[in-house]
């Protein structure tokens, strides 16, 4: 069961579900991941449209490891899940929507 207000969401990968949650720790790996890029440069780039396969699993792998789950970004890279590239895009949009709900800049 998923806890809305910890931002977690659930999503379906290759057959299993799991609980995805952008933690601190989490959103500190894809700032990494990104050169130390800052978290509203990053956003920005993906409002723009601009997310990659790769922008795809790191989010999915951080969100996954933030929420506990033992899974590599090669793990990630692996998995499958339902509308193919567009399943996972709507994961990528979910979490950081439920990551990012109500901030304010």
């Amino acid at each position: 069961m998923t806890n809305h207000h910890r931002g977690e969401i659930e999503a379906e990968l290759s057959g299993r579900r799991y609980v995805l949650c952008l933690t601190l720790g989490a959103l500190a790996e894809i700032e990494h991941a990104y050169g130390g890029e800052d978290l509203i440069a990053i956003a920005e780039r993906f409002e723009a449209g601009r997310i990659t396969a790769t922008d795809a699993i790191r989010v999915i792998g951080a969100g996954l490891r933030g929420a506990g789950n033992g899974v590599s970004n090669e793990e990630v890279a692996a998995m499958t899940t339902a509308g193919g590239a567009a399943g996972f895009l709507d994961i990528v949009v979910r979490l950081l929507r439920a990551t990012f709900a109500g901030a304010t800049a």
